[in-house]
């Protein structure tokens, strides 16, 4: 049986999870319609992504014999200044949530919960891969002298399958 302070956490952690897909939703509908369609669609498979994460801290939570909740989402952001800042929002919201990560860490080891640790850590690595990946498009949008290179990497990014 998972603890209630424990339950607390994920709930918390859920919710961001949710507010975080809704983040790159936004994100998407800004992109397409500055006609960046390979931006929309990399920021909708992140948006389809971070409702996953949603979804699996619920089932772990469940199979544990907690309860998972779904809490209010507070409304996101809908315009950024350019393509760069936007990726600059998602480099700093993915650190944020790397933090909010760590202390459900925390909590599972005060908790001395072992289980969850380990359930953690697999998120933990793919959080770490998430960070990487935003600073990297960051740093590849602040090398780009002129349109034809962000529409180059938009391009590339509409790869994303």
């Amino acid at each position: 049986m998972i603890s209630q302070k424990l339950q607390e956490a994920i709930n918390v952690q859920i919710t961001a999870e949710m507010w975080s897909s809704n983040l790159y939703l936004s994100m998407s509908f800004y992109f397409k319609k500055l006609g960046y369609d390979g931006f929309a669609n990399w920021m909708r498979k992140q948006s389809q992504e971070e409702l996953q994460h949603a979804y699996d801290l619920a089932d772990y939570m469940t199979k544990r014999g907690g309860v998972a909740k779904v809490d209010k989402i507070d409304v996101v952001p809908q315009e950024w200044e350019n393509v760069l800042d936007a990726f600059e929002n998602v480099y700093q919201h993915e650190c944020h949530v790397s933090s909010l990560i760590d202390e459900l860490v925390n909590v599972a080891s005060a908790e001395k919960d072992k289980a969850t640790q380990d359930f953690l850590w697999g998120y933990v690595r793919e959080q770490v891969e998430e960070e990487a990946t935003a600073l990297n498009i960051v740093e590849k949008l602040k090398r780009c002298k002129d349109e034809s290179g962000v529409l180059f990497l938009d391009d590339k990014l509409g790869e994303r399958e």
